[in-house]
């Protein structure tokens, strides 16, 4: 008895996936709960697994777009090699140029070559003419070595495409600002490396930087709510909540997945939500709910290096933080240069929504939160 695997409904929005790669060949034994591929949308990736025990013949080969509801393969109950067998016995047909011997009897007759474009090809030069016959064959595949190994070509992911689509829609329909400032970490460090370890016995993971910035963002959004907003038409939505989205990098591409409710947690409940949040993001197994909803986004790109940026905001969405790499950096204190540990800060925002003034004092609120921490635990 044969069963279908069918790509699954991922969502209202969802109307194809991509079939990204089987980890079952053609024609492989397997049993239950293995899992058989991973299938792609254009916001998650999902693993598909065996409804039961068989043998797997596969339908739609990887790299292919499929519908949703779409048949990719087929698991055959009790069956080792079903119908691909005889398949190949058809293919053997091609033996059909068998009549081409028929032809040469004809050709060693002296007659029968007078009349054929070969003589008259050859009437004033034989030789000469012959030979610029055949090397026109050789200039077609002296091109492909050329460009052997110089360059791969392959398909974008739905996912890419989707941020790809998702990017420029956000340049075209939003007037994008980016405002800087920079903020002395000095104050935060100091306070991570004095709690840590009490930190980490009492709630089993590190403090880290990022669950300060989502709390010092959370603070500014009440001081300065129209960035809490966004443009529907010409409609102004005003949220009041506070559900942040955090830039999480996989190898597949960006995906923001959001803190809900972020008024409500403490650090460390922020903490575990994003190490839960990268852990789905590595297995690939992040949820289309996980990514809806958020009010804000924070992108820290200081991860992998960068000094500065101007991020994108996450349409529809009205701005977004950029967080950079810490820097020890001469600044000057009470008159005095001390070196500390730097960092810049970006924010872009919808101009059409938010003005110049109150991106400023959002971001000089950030600031002031993260250089005065304390402030910040008692939300003031």
């Amino acid at each position: 008895m044969a069963f279908e695997v069918i790509i699954p409904n991922a969502g209202e929005s969802v109307t194809s996936a991509n079939v990204a790669q089987w980890h079952k060949a053609d024609g492989d034994s397997i049993s239950k709960g293995d899992i058989l591929l991973t299938i792609e949308t254009d916001k998650v990736s999902q693993e598909l697994e065996a409804e039961r025990d068989g043998t797997l013949q596969i339908i739609t080969p990887e790299g292919e777009e499929v519908a949703i509801g779409t048949v990719v393969a087929m698991i055959n109950e009790g069956a080792t090699t079903p119908t691909p067998a005889p398949a190949p016995a058809t293919t053997p047909a091609p033996a059909a140029p068998a009549p081409a011997p028929e032809e040469p009897k004809t050709t060693p007759t002296p007659e029968a070559t007078t009349p054929p474009t070969k003589p008259i090809i050859n009437t004033t030069a034989p030789a000469a003419n012959v030979t610029p016959i055949t090397t026109a064959q050789p200039s077609q595949p002296a091109t492909a070595p050329a460009e052997e190994g110089r360059t791969t070509r392959k398909k974008m992911s739905m996912l890419r495409r989707k941020i790809a689509s998702h990017l420029v829609n956000a340049q075209q329909t939003a007037a994008i600002l980016t405002t800087f400032n920079e903020v002395d970490m000095s104050a935060i460090m100091k306070l991570r490396k004095g709690v840590q370890e009490d930190f980490v016995k009492k709630h089993g993971c590190k403090l880290g930087f990022m669950s300060l910035f989502v709390k010092a963002v959370t603070q500014a959004l009440k001081d300065v709510p129209s960035i809490n907003g966004r443009i529907d038409g010409t409609d102004i939505v005003q949220n009041h909540y506070y559900d942040i989205g955090v830039a999480v990098g996989t190898e597949k591409g960006l995906v923001v997945p959001v803190l809900r409710d972020c008024e409500k947690k403490g650090f460390a409940e922020i903490e575990q939500d994003i190490l839960a949040y990268a852990e789905k993001a590595r297995e690939g197994k992040i949820e289309m709910s996980d990514l809806q909803g958020g009010v804000f986004t924070i992108s820290n790109g200081g991860v992998y290096g960068s000094l500065l940026s101007t991020p994108i905001i996450n349409p529809p969405q009205s701005g977004i933080l950029g967080m950079h790499t810490i820097q020890q950096r001469p600044v000057a204190i009470d008159g005095k240069v001390e070196i500390r540990p730097m960092m810049y800060l970006a924010l872009s925002y919808d101009h059409r929504l938010v003005d110049g003034k109150e991106a400023v004092t959002f971001l000089i609120r950030i600031k002031d939160l993260l250089e005065n921490p304390t402030r910040m635990m008692l939300e003031m």
